[in-house]
């Protein structure tokens, strides 16, 4: 079940679903919450690289170009361009709430398609890295603190049973800024056929 606004605003007054910075309630729609865009933009560097390998993950840290917008000025994304970004507010979900991830409709009637993981787990704290690519005929201006996606609140059947902070799979828990993919989940270790395809 979404939850509406009056029991968005009811969660939070009570501390189950936390952000830091708080929101204001310019921020809560009648069934999602606005979120904003952080200050830091991270590309890939395809000078140096000639391929993503999902089974090897991101090369190294050279190959990620870091950007630090200072507030009231703007990152440029060019068409058919793909950054990583993430939110301003620090999310701290419950065991019994999920959250979904969509861009703003706005942003997406200028070509820009924001993206995450779609869900956001029970016990899941950090920002949330956000997939951003321009797919319109011009360069789009993105600025720290605009409303960048919204998130709808879910209740679970139950609280989960482990949740994202004890489960061994996961991979992005308390970040505070966008983090590349980490690709070792992507795989099952009993498969041998991927894991030793030349055997």
């Amino acid at each position: 079940m979404i939850l509406s606004d009056k029991d968005i605003k009811k969660i939070i007054e009570e501390n189950k679903l936390i952000f830091k910075p708080k929101i204001s309630s310019d921020q809560i729609s009648p069934a999602s919450i606005d979120l904003k865009l952080g200050n830091i933009f991270k590309v890939f560097d395809i000078t140096k690289q000639h391929l993503l390998d999902t089974k090897k993950g991101i090369p190294d840290k050279d190959f990620i170009i870091t950007y630090k917008i200072k507030d009231g000025n703007s990152f440029i994304i060019h068409p058919n361009n793909f950054v990583l970004a993430h939110t301003k507010e620090y999310i701290e979900v419950p065991d019994d709430l999920v959250l979904r991830v969509e861009g703003k409709s706005t942003l997406a009637r200028m070509g820009i398609l924001v993206h995450t993981a779609g869900y956001v787990d029970p016990g899941y704290e950090g920002t949330l890295t956000l997939e951003i690519s321009n797919q319109s005929n011009l360069p789009v201006a993105l600025y720290p603190g605009m409303y960048i996606c919204q998130i709808a609140v879910e209740y679970l059947s139950s609280p989960a049973e482990i949740s994202y902070k004890k489960r061994k799979k996961s991979l992005y828990s308390d970040s505070k800024e966008p983090l590349p993919a980490r690709t070792k989940n992507l795989f099952d270790p009993s498969d041998k056929k991927i894991n030793n395809p030349n055997k």
